[in-house]
């Protein structure tokens, strides 16, 4: 990357971690307007800077799909919610396509799969009773994909994994406030605070970490050496 994209990717960065550290202290102060105003440019923010450190169109398309579910989500409106739902499930859809260029999971891996699977069920079934009619079958959908996307994360490596994990987290914690659950103190704050880190993370992983080339010469990289992942530019 060049010296000028370099200097791109720092500036795009530093400015997402200001409009995260606004939000955030705007939550923690019950400042309403300085999250109405920091929210909505996180994702375009952390899109920039995909976007100039080369992030492959899949990346750049999951942001953009939870950036439309962020200000969905904004709307306390039922409707609302559920197109905010459908909108981040469709960006998990994006990293899940982004994740199987990675090459399958080894069966060392069934563990970690089952424990997510376990995860699934147990979450679904304790919010089931809580959730309102209308939206248990989205809820549950949506876990499920939600589920896979954390799971398949953990292809990129730990880093991927752990924003996949915390995505997970930051969802359970908007469910548990849909389903009437005790909450902690300024719950919006750990919504974001999570969300935020989470997408950081998928981003990095995405961006940073390295493979084994599946197709040797076919994918232009000599066979067993390390390279970046694909652009798909």
């Amino acid at each position: 990357m060049s010296p000028l994209r370099e200097r791109l990717a720092r500036v795009t960065f530093l400015a997402f971690g200001a409009a995260a550290a606004v939000d955030l202290g705007s939550l923690a102060a019950g400042y309403h307007p300085g999250h109405v105003l920091a929210k909505p440019l996180l994702m375009p923010l952390l899109v920039l800077h995909a976007r100039v450190r080369g992030g492959p169109r899949l990346l750049i398309a999951a942001l953009l799909l939870g950036w439309g579910g962020d200000l969905l989500l904004m709307s306390h409106a039922d409707a609302a919610f559920l197109a905010g739902m459908a909108s981040f499930a469709a960006g998990h859809v994006c990293y899940l396509l982004l994740f199987r260029r990675y090459g399958a999971p080894g069966p060392q891996r069934a563990r970690l799969a089952a424990a997510y699977g376990v995860a699934l069920v147990v979450l679904v079934a304790l919010l089931w009773p809580g959730l309102p009619a209308g939206l248990r079958v989205p809820v549950a959908g949506y876990s499920l994909l939600l589920t896979a996307m954390a799971y398949g994360a953990t292809r990129l490596g730990p880093v991927a994994g752990a924003g996949g994990a915390l995505f997970m987290l930051s969802d359970t914690l908007i469910a548990t406030g849909v389903a009437d659950w005790p909450q902690l103190p300024r719950p919006d704050f750990w919504v974001m605070a999570t969300y935020a880190a989470a997408q950081t993370l998928l981003v990095r992983g995405a961006l940073d970490g390295r493979r084994e080339p599946a197709t040797g010469a076919a994918d232009g990289v000599r066979h067993g050496e390390p390279v970046h992942r694909p652009t798909g530019r």
